[in-house]
């Protein structure tokens, strides 16, 4: 009895000395570690990483760059579900205990003893936030310690909420998924607060991990995991019965999604990316910053879309140039028999076994369509992997047999294309010559080809092709400058190479109303001059001479100013330019814009000889509309950074005022105060050219535009030597754009700018401005009309009758038309008779 006694006491102060001792190492560790712990404050109000996004100007998303996705949500956004889920797998007492589970502790020690390494962790959600914060990933005892004594101090200065809030939104889930509410978006395409419990459970099960129980990369082992949770959710009263059943069923429907813009305009994104790193280094794509941009989302995507279908419209007038691969096998089997057979056959022969596999796996991949006979797996992988090029989607030929053609889509369903969709496809033999028209549709495509098809507005499908030509269309705000919208492409993905700023082509005639401008500005010219429309030859110091034609290969003979530039006539723009001196014309000029090293010193500079990107002609045709006004374009309205939106920079521009006097220096716009851009050519001559430019639209080369039933429209066409580049550049007060067409390698596209560019432009603009009405500028005082004589140009006197109206500045006016009388005069030799002479009146 004695004997036991003394083993109790020994046991009890055993016990006691071991508690003290742990408490001491406890108190020890803390002292030790404690000094060199990260301050915890640290993690109230902080601020998350985000990758770097642009927006619209009214804020959608167009852009967004970073190898991290990531998307802050508040806890009060975080739905219930969504916390049970992480709490029934990850710490289902994480609202009870005071940031460490005593029980987990054990468990990591356990593991520590017999293995010499922690695995499990024994981690609470609040350690983990320790660790994602303020520590390093390794797994050494010294880090758990540190781990542990940072829990307990977030747990005395942070709340529940606030350390749920910071666990959300910093755990990776895969696949560039920071955060619960990106995990949403990539894996389901939707909010956080639109997933279904069994989705919640999915995202509950990848912080343990993300790649093990991925539902991309491991399919079976993310549903043993999210069930898992499910039955811990009701085990734990989280859901009912019903609820678990229900879930337990569901399919998993997780698939990988990239991030969709929700206004489409990845050419400015892209420039917007290029400034950002400029800017701010690597920094740019973990620095929390947001650029908005001065894009309009309501004319970005009609600008995207009218150069689209003005692409395909052109590539459709000059035939098919036949499918983008041919003779696809149908199966997987069928695609290895056929890379066999290729020549790979031979190089396996030692390892039969990577062919039995490939067979194999072949088998268990088989998929059907209700509609064509056998295993069509084959086809579907190739048109997965195929991308849509704008409009325009892949798809596979099913069946081409008389006047019909059946295709197989991305989605596994079959279109039909009838003939009317088909039969404009005659073979394509060169940009000015087509084959004849085929009769049948297998005469265009065999089964098996890839093709493209586009749906058209009757929902039907027609037969297309990626086109031949590119193009650009670039929109302005004539009155500060803003890029309101930039089209570089027919397709961002199909080519990232920025036409709009990138490709400097000629210009053509779009150039000549500056030449006109320069005329009517020196004083010396009015719309009335007239010019003779004549050959001429020209020694521009080569060997060979220059011998300038016009397009229609005619001569008109002495012309009208107004009548020249609305029939685009080479031969009067060169005398205009001869007559007003070339380096005059270039020092008004580089007032507009132009670089004056690009601007070519020569005669051909009427004819628009400079290359000059379309951004470059669109600022141009906005100081045009403006009145005068030397406006910039710009394109970054703002940058902030972090979840306050933080001002980094804002633009200032300069802009136009009308109404300003000559000595006012800044005007307001919507209560900002801009200063006011310098006037580079007076009002008067600024108004007179706008009305020529009215005539190119109404009696000129840009007919087509008067479909819009707009008298506010003005613009100019475009065409360049051998037809390589087509154009057309137009505006009203509210907008200035800007239409190219032609080919990267410089080879023709056989259409003029009437033809190619200003349909584009005729589709954007009548749907940018429907509802909007017609805004006409004041004409500034010292504008006048009087009657002129149509041929000579000159002015009638009040007692001649006929003649037409013409506009002037009214300190330079025309001389008056002479007038032929007849009258009695005597002869030398004394008889009467009746003879001529001019007399002004």
């Amino acid at each position: 009895m004695k004997y036991l006694r003394t083993l109790l006491f020994s046991a009890v102060w055993l016990v006691i000395s071991l508690g003290a001792a742990v408490a001491l190492g406890v108190v020890g560790a803390a002292l030790y570690f404690t000094p060199g712990l990260p301050d915890v404050r640290q993690l109230q109000g902080f601020e998350l990483q985000t990758p770097l996004r642009i927006y619209t100007r009214d804020g959608q998303l167009i852009g967004e760059f970073g190898d991290e996705r990531r998307m802050p949500v508040k806890y009060d956004e975080i739905p219930e579900p969504m916390i049970d889920a992480l709490l029934a797998a990850e710490d289902a007492k994480f609202f009870e205990h005071n940031g460490v589970d005593p029980k987990g502790l054990l468990r990591a020690a356990a593991q520590l003893a017999s293995s010499g390494d922690i695995q499990s962790g024994g981690s609470t959600i609040t350690m983990q936030v320790a660790r994602n914060y303020l520590l390093t990933l390794d797994q050494t005892f010294t880090r758990k310690i540190r781990e542990i004594l940072l829990s307990l101090q977030m747990e005395q200065i942070l709340s529940k909420q606030e350390i749920m809030e910071l666990y959300v939104n910093k755990i990776f889930l895969g696949h560039r998924a920071y955060g619960i509410a990106a995990a949403s978006e990539i894996y389901y395409d939707k909010p956080l607060n639109e997933l279904d419990l069994a989705q919640f459970a999915m995202i509950a099960g990848l912080p343990k991990a993300p790649s093990a129980f991925n539902p991309l990369a491991n399919a079976e082992r993310a549903l043993i995991r999210r069930n898992w949770i499910l039955f811990r959710m009701r085990e734990l009263g989280y859901i009912d019965q019903a609820a678990y059943d229900e879930a337990v069923k569901q399919p998993i429907t997780a698939k990988r999604h990239v991030v969709r813009a929700e206004v489409e305009a990845d050419y400015v994104a892209e420039m917007a990316r290029q400034f950002a790193t400029q800017r701010f280094g690597d920094k740019a794509y973990t620095g929390s910053y947001r650029i908005t941009t001065t894009i309009d989302s309501k004319l970005q995507p009609l600008a995207r879309q009218a150069l689209a279908n003005g692409l395909i419209d052109y590539d459709t007038r000059h035939g098919w140039r036949g499918p983008e691969e041919t003779d696809i096998p149908q199966s997987l089997a069928e695609a290895q028999d056929k890379t066999e057979r290729s020549g790979l056959e031979e190089e396996l022969s030692e390892s039969p076994e990577v062919i039995q596999t490939a067979r194999q796996a072949a088998e268990r991949s088989q998929t059907t369509v209700e509609g064509i006979d056998g295993d069509v797996s084959n086809w579907l992988q190739v048109l997965q992997r195929t991308p849509t090029y704008g409009p325009l989607e892949p798809a596979i030929v099913v069946s081409a047999e008389g006047q019909q053609m059946r295709v197989l889509t991305r989605g596994g369903d079959i279109r039909t294309i009838d003939w009317d969709n088909l039969k404009w496809a005659a073979p394509y033999k060169s940009a000015r010559y087509r084959g004849n028209a085929p009769s049948n549709a297998g005469q265009i495509a065999s089964r098996g080809d890839l093709v493209r098809i586009l749906k058209k507005d009757d929902d039907t499908w027609r037969l297309s092709q990626q086109p031949d030509a590119e193009g650009s269309l670039v929109v302005m705000d004539p009155q500060t400058g803003a890029i309101l919208g930039l089209q570089a492409g027919f397709d961002f993905n199909a080519s990232k190479f920025n036409r709009a700023v990138q490709a400097r082509r000629q210009s053509g005639s779009i150039f000549k109303p500056f030449i006109y401008l320069a005329g009517l500005s020196s004083g010396e010219i009015t719309p009335a001059t007239v010019i003779n429309d004549a050959p001429v030859v020209i020694n521009d110091g080569s060997n060979e001479l220059w011998r300038p034609s016009n397009s229609s290969g005619d001569f008109l003979g002495p012309t009208r100013l107004r009548v020249g530039l609305a029939r685009s006539r080479n031969l009067v723009t060169i005398r205009l330019l001869q007559q007003i001196g070339l380096d005059n014309t270039i020092d008004f000029l580089v007032n507009f814009g132009f670089s004056r090293d690009r601007l070519p010193h020569g005669l051909s500079l009427a004819l628009g000889s400079a290359s000059l990107t379309p951004l470059e002609m669109t600022n141009a045709y906005a100081i045009l509309a403006n009145g005068g006004f030397r406006v910039s374009p710009w394109f970054i309205e703002k940058i902030t950074q972090g979840e306050e939106n933080t001002l980094v920079e804002e633009a200032n521009p300069r802009v136009a005022c009308r109404t300003c006097g000559p000595d006012q220096t800044t005007t307001e716009i919507d209560g900002k105060t801009y200063e006011v851009a310098p006037r580079v050519a007076n009002a008067r001559a600024m108004y007179l050219i706008r009305d020529m430019l009215r005539d190119v639209v109404e009696h000129g080369t840009a007919r087509k535009a008067l479909e819009m039933k707009r008298a506010d429209i003005v613009g100019k066409t475009g065409t360049t030597n051998d037809q390589r580049d087509a154009w057309f550049a137009g505006f009203n007060n509210q907008l200035a754009a800007t239409v190219w067409v032609g080919k990267d390698d410089n080879t023709p596209t056989a259409e003029y700018g009437a033809q190619a560019a200003l349909p584009i432009w005729v589709d954007f603009m009548s749907q940018a401005l429907d509802g909007t009405p017609e805004s006409m500028p004041e004409p500034p005082e010292g504008i006048i009309t009087r009657r002129i004589d149509a041929n000579t140009g000159r002015l009638l006197g009040k007692n001649q009758g006929g003649g037409i109206e013409e506009m002037f500045d009214e300190d330079h006016l025309p001389t008056f038309q002479p007038r032929r009388v007849e009258r009695t005069i005597e002869t030398h030799s004394g008889s009467q008779g009746t003879g001529a002479y001019e007399a002004i009146f």
